[in-house]
């Protein structure tokens, strides 16, 4: 008897976790994809600072692009989402020219994503859009960046205007940055 109760209240615990599961997975599904998803406009809340390097080695600060709305996007070459998106920043980015920066934040580990492979990565692809390392998680740390791809869209005043999570199509990369232009 003893065995049948314990057997019958794993069962239950089994498929409640199954249910909580499905429950979260359905709620959770379509939050990243490109078609469904749209940045969260923001209260203008001001910036978070962050230092990382480009690829010439040379220190950058996000305070330093202020007065030019910025685009920070952070990613890695090995993340299929993030490398889903790319092209469109490398479209992005030719086309606004000067009137917006951007701020393409390689989350370098030193292990599975370095410099060099970064530096590949890019060649191979051939994309032209900046480039910066986040060697010291500086960035990271600074939007407390725990999935990527992320977006966040700052205005010329150094405010943040929307924040993505996840991908982001074309489409939606192109509205966004012009609302933040008008």
């Amino acid at each position: 008897m003893k065995q049948k109760r314990k057997t019958l209240l794993l069962l239950l615990a089994l498929l409640l976790a199954l249910a909580i599961g499905v429950t979260a997975y359905r709620a959770l599904s379509g939050t990243y994809s490109p078609e469904t998803s749209a940045p969260t406009e923001q209260g203008g809340e001001a910036a978070a600072d962050f230092t990382v390097t480009d690829m010439d080695g040379n220190k950058v600060s996000l305070s330093d692009l202020k007065g030019t709305p910025v685009v920070v996007n952070f990613w890695a070459s090995w993340c299929q989402p993030c490398r889903s998106e790319l092209a469109d920043f490398d479209e992005a980015a030719a086309a606004y020219g000067d009137r917006v920066r951007f701020m393409m934040v390689n989350l370098t580990d030193g292990q599975q994503e370095t410099a060099e492979s970064v530096a590949a990565f890019m060649k191979e692809n051939g994309y032209t859009f900046p480039v910066y390392l986040d060697t010291e998680m500086d960035g990271a740390a600074a939007y407390g960046v725990s999935s990527i791809p992320r977006t966040i869209f700052i205005d010329g005043e150094g405010n943040v205007a929307a924040d993505q999570t996840g991908t982001i199509s074309g489409q939606r990369l192109r509205e966004t940055v012009d609302a933040m232009l008008e």
